[in-house]
């Protein structure tokens, strides 16, 4: 099969589009047939050996949509045929097949193409764990996406709407604005306007309940003069250090809290998943594919996915 490798860390030219032997399940274990990769913004971060690096050479990604090709003995949940999406894999997701622990493994609702299906693993989970793990939001409160035009972003303001918050979402570019209402905020702002932060408390009557922060080091020290009392900023992406002021939480008693996916225990991420296939399934949740690019333009997908303004999710194909 043709797999994506990288053999250094570095640039996004590291990544290789090479042949390697095609996976064989294991007990407890599938293969899928990828249909569609989806990238995110972590996998810039593992290719670069920033962190969370593992051993060389290696295949980046987690999240695929497809088909099972074959499963292990002790597999009970799906057999060969299945639609499926995963979230996360042993072998890496930028190639045609990949190797699965079963728990990784997630049946892809019918109302969902494999492009769509792709977009769910770290996006939907991410946004999810944010609002209602870390940041314990409520129906009737105020919550800010900074930075929603993502997939993690919309992923936030749709699922924040579907539970009854008021939703205010941030974006770079009108086109980016018009998605983040059309996918259901209530409001959205241009987080290049020095103000918006201002207008975002005045839109929420003393204050954002919860701020979903995708990009703390430029946002967080301004995030915190925009909390209600009690508020909570939940950290989930950052690409550097920043200075706060803490007078401006002693004031509103508010929180900063961090969030990272791979903190996830085995039954929160069951449980996380188990939610979204209900909100796919009933129509409240629905993945924005963004782009399409071939696999063998994965390095293309990183310069993207980190240069320009974020609109709906990249997918690769095989």
């Amino acid at each position: 099969m043709r797999a994506i490798r990288i053999h250094e860390f570095g640039a996004p030219e590291v990544m290789r589009l090479e042949d390697v032997p095609d996976p064989k399940p294991g007990p407890g274990e599938l293969v899928v047939n990828i249909r569609a990769i989806g990238v995110n913004p972590v996998e810039t971060y593992i290719r670069a050996g920033l962190f969370y690096a593992r051993e060389l050479p290696l295949t980046p990604g987690s999240d695929a949509a497809g088909t099972v090709e074959s499963a292990g003995e002790g597999v009970l949940k799906f057999k060969p045929g299945d639609r499926v999406y995963t979230a996360g894999t042993v072998t890496g997701a930028y190639a045609g097949k990949a190797l699965c622990k079963e728990a990784q493994v997630h049946p892809l609702p019918d109302k969902l193409n494999f492009e769509e299906g792709a977009c769910i693993g770290v996006p939907y989970a991410t946004a999810y764990r944010a609002l209602f793990h870390r940041a314990k939001a409520a129906p009737g409160e105020t919550v800010l996406v900074h930075g929603a035009t993502g997939g993690a972003g919309i992923a936030a303001v749709q699922l924040a709407r579907a539970s009854g918050m008021r939703v205010i979402g941030t974006g770079g570019t009108q086109k980016g604005r018009e998605l983040i209402l059309r996918e259901g905020a209530h409001f959205a702002l241009d987080h290049h306007n020095a103000g918006h932060l201002d207008e975002a408390a005045g839109l929420s009557e003393g204050g954002v309940d919860v701020i979903i922060e995708f990009l703390a080091n430029v946002n967080l020290g301004n995030d915190l003069k925009a909390l209600a009392k009690h508020g909570r900023v939940i950290v989930v992406g950052s690409r550097g250090p920043v200075e706060i002021d803490p007078r401006d939480m002693i004031g509103r008693d508010a929180d900063i809290r961090g969030m990272s996916l791979f903190n996830a225990a085995p039954e929160e991420l069951k449980s996380i998943h188990s939610a979204l296939i209900a909100g796919f399934e009933n129509e409240t949740l629905k993945p924005v594919v963004g782009k399409e690019l071939a696999l063998g333009e994965a390095a293309r997908a990183h310069h993207e996915i980190i240069e320009l303004a974020a609109y709906g999710k990249i997918v690769l194909k095989p």
